[in-house]
């Protein structure tokens, strides 16, 4: 892992945001590389500060277009392609929690670090054949959510950004969550009391 990491320095390193993009794009589709795409984001952007929205935008747009292919691979070989991929039991928990939280399961494995599973409910929402443009925007959303707080971490803390993801990742981005979700309901709240308030 430790080679693979210091490889991906090199390709970043040479190519700036195309390695990124590259990258996040095998990242979200054919590979599974477990926190490098984050932990190389917060590289490059302690490297160049004032590149900190191009790396992100990279970073967020390959790791768009790797969720489109695993998608679209879901999306034409149903649940065949999803049985090829993963386990029994692991479908099932998945198929529980999506089927429960539909778009919402999908946005919270796609803003949470690893362990987080992430890449089944991308493939389950082919299988499932959620509307195009709306795993478009969750994905869009969530994603570009992750890699902008590692581009923040980076700025704020430099190198030391990547341990502070590693060990306090997951409560971070549980916590952003949280708000996320509170924010949204209140939002639907005001705008049911304001409808409320028009037709009285």
């Amino acid at each position: 892992m430790e080679r693979f990491i210091v490889w991906a320095q090199g390709l970043a390193m040479a190519l700036g945001g195309p390695g990124l993009f590259a990258l996040a794009f095998l990242d979200s589709s054919f590979l599974s590389l477990p926190e490098i795409t984050d932990v190389i984001v917060i590289w490059m952007v302690t490297q160049h500060k004032s590149l900190m929205v191009y790396y992100v935008a990279m970073t967020t747009l390959g790791s768009i277009v790797g969720c489109l292919l695993v998608y679209a691979a879901g999306y034409k070989g149903g649940e065949v392609v999803l049985r090829n991929w993963f386990s029994a039991d692991k479908i099932s928990r998945a198929f529980t929690k999506f089927h429960r939280h539909g778009m919402l399961a999908l946005f919270v494995s796609a803003l949470l670090p690893p362990p987080a599973p992430f890449k089944i409910f991308v493939l389950m929402s082919g299988v499932a054949r959620m509307p195009w443009l709306g795993f478009l925007v969750i994905v869009s959303i969530s994603r570009g959510i992750r890699y902008f707080i590692a581009g923040f971490l980076a700025i704020r803390y430099g190198d030391q950004a990547i341990d502070f993801l590693r060990h306090f990742g997951q409560p971070v981005f549980s916590v952003l969550l949280l708000v996320l979700l509170v924010t949204g309901v209140a939002y639907a709240v005001w705008r049911r009391l304001g409808a409320w308030r028009c037709r009285t």
